[in-house]
């Protein structure tokens, strides 16, 4: 299960820093809100799969 959380953490860190390359006008405000969602989307992802015993 490790394994798949990292996986997981490396593409929300992904998704984080081509959100920032890709709409580099975007306020501050945008980058964290969207930072806290994929964060957010991130945490239900991994329950989901606990739940599933992936």
């Amino acid at each position: 299960m490790k394994k798949i959380e990292i996986i997981i953490w490396v593409i929300w860190l992904i998704l984080v820093v081509l959100w920032n390359y890709g709409y580099p006008s975007a306020s501050p405000f945008l980058d964290v809100l969207i930072a806290v969602l994929l964060s957010i989307a991130n945490i239900i992802i991994i329950k989901i799969l606990k739940k599933n015993n992936f």
